[in-house]
């Protein structure tokens, strides 16, 4: 029997090799931009509590954002990494041109919404806050910094076009490295404009965006640059731009099967705006709270986000070759790998705990509400990782159907009520709250292990 399990849930050593190959250097990246975030965080944390409550809320915002793009790529996404374990450059060069309009048009929106509505959308998370904290202060530094950020939003949208062809392809090393290059611009450029050194102005939460903006563009630059510049690794970018034109057939199959996942990433992003929401009206501490506590519980997430969209790449190929025995093995062993990272990941989350809230120059309220957040969050990374990783397995075989109401109909229909509920008719601690939300994720565990289990997302989508 254990012999059985040991065989089923626990690769050999080349099987390790082969994973992380894909999944370290997606995690090195990932981790240098959160840790950006974090100094980001820290920096304009350092300034004051209203300075970073107005930069969260508009983080926050521009997460539905971020996660629209993923969720409009990931669709044709599928289909380039099915294509490319057929060798089919064609195709990859179609699906690389639907996302690049996707991107467009979402990105055109998104500016368009927040140039028009952003204030309002920021006043959402200050209505109700009742624990003193200077709202309007919050309100203007938020303001402030999303009309900076608003200029970076051109080059993270040709960003992720370049980098999750790049990934489908199996090179994840360059986007790495061109996140090091936006770490450096970043790091420096934070520590000037935030605080005024070298005779430069001290612009605090604007001297942050100015400074994302920035290394921003080095980063796309990077990526594009090397992209172009290695067409003998990269012959599917030859002639990329010669037409813009994708067959309208292939729009059509794109679309159908990536409608659901980008719906899915918008609905499941707002309920996460939503969720942060219903916490808010505990007042502005819960807010900066939750914020502290996300920076570094997003510092520890890269392992399983990594792990997930290993599964993305290495499953989407072994099943565009046709490979389902050794897909269901692989996947079996990944998903195994990624929760007991986790596990170790939650006991360091728990030592760190009380020591980083004290980075910032908050009130001792704002700090022990980040300290229940951050051990709430570990309690519950292993559950997290299981989620993640059964998501990504049921998108490699295209069920994004199944995915859609996986993630974002039980975010809208199960956790944001029960937070808006528990938030506005009873009198229980913001922490009680985030956690009978937590809990109630149970239900997608289970749904996600049948589902896995049944091997309903084994198929081919690319066959010709």
């Amino acid at each position: 029997m254990a012999g059985s399990i040991r065989k089923k849930f626990i690769g050999d050593k080349a099987f390790y090799k082969m994973v992380l190959a894909v999944a370290v250097p997606i995690m090195i990246q990932n981790g240098i931009t959160n840790f950006v975030g974090l100094l980001d965080n820290i920096m304009v944390g350092r300034v004051g509590t209203e300075q970073m409550s107005g930069v969260a809320i508009v983080n926050q915002l521009l997460m539905v954002y971020y996660l629209c793009i993923f969720g409009g790529l990931a669709g044709a996404g599928i289909f380039t990494a099915q294509y490319f374990g057929q060798k089919d450059d064609e195709g990859i060069r179609h699906t690389f041109r639907y996302k690049f309009w996707m991107a467009l048009i979402l990105t055109t929106g998104a500016v368009l919404l927040l140039l028009t509505a952003g204030s309002s959308l920021i006043q959402m998370y200050l209505n109700g806050s009742n624990d003193g904290g200077d709202l309007a202060a919050a309100l203007h530094y938020g303001k402030n910094y999303l009309q900076v950020m608003l200029l970076g939003l051109p080059a993270f949208m040709m960003l992720q076009i370049y980098v999750s062809t790049l990934r489908e392809c199996g090179e994840t090393v360059v986007p790495m490295k061109a996140g090091i290059a936006a770490v450096a611009v970043n790091l420096c450029l934070n520590y000037l404009l935030i605080y005024g050194k070298l005779g430069l102005p001290a612009l605090g939460v604007v001297g942050a965006a100015v400074a994302t903006v920035i290394s921003r563009y080095v980063e796309a630059a990077v990526v594009i640059l090397w992209t172009h510049g290695h067409r003998e690794k990269n012959p599917y970018i030859t002639g990329i731009y010669r037409t813009l034109k994708v067959p309208g057939h292939l729009v059509g199959k794109f679309f159908i099967k990536g409608a659901p996942l980008l719906v899915n990433e918008t609905l499941w992003s707002s309920g996460m705006a939503m969720l942060t929401q219903c916490y808010s009206v505990r007042g502005l501490s819960v807010i900066a709270g939750l914020n502290i506590a996300n920076t570094i519980n997003n510092m520890f997430n890269v392992v399983f986000i990594a792990l997930g969209d290993a599964v993305a790449i290495i499953i989407g190929q072994l099943l565009g070759a046709g490979k389902m025995k050794e897909a269901r093995d692989t996947d079996n062993k990944i998903i195994a790998f990624s929760v007991t990272c986790c596990i170790g990941v939650a006991i360091l989350m728990v030592f760190i705990a009380p020591l980083f809230p004290q980075l910032y120059k908050t009130t001792d309220e704002v700090r022990t509400v980040a300290v229940q957040f951050i051990l709430a969050q570990a309690v519950f990374m292993p559950q997290a990782a299981f989620m993640h990783a059964t998501y990504f397995t049921l998108r490699s075989g295209g069920k994004t159907i199944v995915t859609f109401l996986f993630d974002s109909v039980f975010v809208w229909c199960v956790s944001v009520p029960v937070a808006f509920c528990l938030s506005r008719m009873t009198a229980l601690p913001v922490i009680a709250i985030f956690a009978m939300v937590q809990i109630a994720d149970w239900i997608k565990c289970i749904i996600g292990f049948v589902l896995v289990k049944k091997g309903v997302w084994l198929q081919n989508i690319v066959a010709k």
